[in-house]
């Protein structure tokens, strides 16, 4: 190696340094003020209400308020443009979704990438989907369910389009070969009404939205959408199980910053984020609703952000669902 080549090597090496230095100095100062969550959603909803157990117990051990904003809009989309013009300095957090890796392909106009704007710092968990039809309809099984679709007019209600309650539905019918008319609700919410009442004969979403009409036997369970069964239905067979393997999927729930925040920083959010999930009340809080909190490192919410897009995108695209 010549002389100017070592000089350059020595230089590069100097900086490499000097910047882990600076990385190392950020996450020890780390919050250095107060944070703010900001919640895409409404009040009230899963997305709200596990934000705020968080929050609360970020703040407590940092010392530092954490402060949840409720920017809800365009399908979460406008609490996440927000973010994605903040400081990266790791005091601007936005809660995202399955929703926002589904509108990526969604929505025809989007202010911000997911990708390219925002970082992944951590996955706090997932509530399963659940396939459910009302107990009038003569099925027991998912394989039943594509059966009695195709010997007859059927239809399922989703909590709006392009929503998960939709796609995993239409991907479904693809999987199946049947067909089922779509019948989109402002929620989930209005879509379990007429589903109790048999307007509609069967609908898939979070597990604590159903498991009410599941145990008064006005609803019966046919599919878990889970890897294994679920500890709160243990009797209902999985989509895997029964030869849909490919149906393993849910409402995650994960914390991303803007690009460009230190990635000690986002370490240090993503190593406290996954400590506070596993801690046993949090555990036990969203037990009974279905909601199980894991925890992530970066790199592994990074990659479940990207996959999903990629999955979800074949599905919007497949079902024809857009929204401007």
């Amino acid at each position: 190696m010549t002389t100017v080549g070592k000089l350059f090597h020595c230089a590069l090496a100097a900086q490499v340094t000097l910047v882990a230095c600076q990385g190392a100095a950020l996450a020890a100062e780390y919050p250095a003020r107060s944070l703010r969550y900001v919640v895409a959603f409404g009040p009230g909803g899963l997305n709200d209400v596990v934000g705020r157990v968080f929050c609360q117990k970020l703040s407590e051990s940092w010392g530092q308020p954490v402060i949840v904003d409720n920017r809800p809009g365009a399908g979460g989309n406008t609490g996440a443009e927000v973010v994605a013009r903040s400081s990266p300095d790791g005091h601007t957090l936005l809660s995202i979704s399955t929703a926002h890796a589904i509108g990526q392909t969604l929505y025809q106009r989007l202010g911000y990438s997911l990708e390219r704007d925002l970082v992944a710092v951590s996955i706090l968990g997932s509530s399963p989907l659940i396939t459910v039809v009302n107990a009038g309809v003569p099925v027991k099984s998912v394989p039943e369910l594509v059966k009695h679709a195709k010997g007859t007019k059927i239809a399922y209600a989703s909590g709006g389009v392009g929503v998960i309650s939709h796609l995993s539905m239409e991907m479904l019918k693809q999987a199946g070969g049947f067909d089922a008319t779509h019948v989109p609700y402002k929620g989930g919410g209005p879509a379990l009404v007429d589903l109790l009442a048999g307007q509609v004969q069967f609908h898939s979403n979070d597990i604590g939205l159903v498991l009410p009409g599941i145990r008064s036997g006005k609803l019966r369970a046919i599919g878990m959408m889970t890897e294994k069964r679920h500890a709160l239905v243990p009797s209902v067979p999985t989509y895997v199980e029964q030869g849909y393997k490919d149906f393993v999927m849910g409402n995650w729930i994960g914390v991303v910053v803007p690009a460009g925040t230190p990635r000690p920083v986002i370490g240090k959010l993503a190593d406290e984020l996954t400590r506070i999930a596993k801690l046993p009340d949090v555990v036990q809080r969203f037990a009974d609703q279905g909601f199980d909190t894991t925890g992530s490192t970066a790199e592994a919410a990074a990659a479940l952000v990207k996959s999903e897009i990629v999955r979800f995108g074949a599905a919007v695209k497949a079902s024809g669902a857009k929204v401007d």
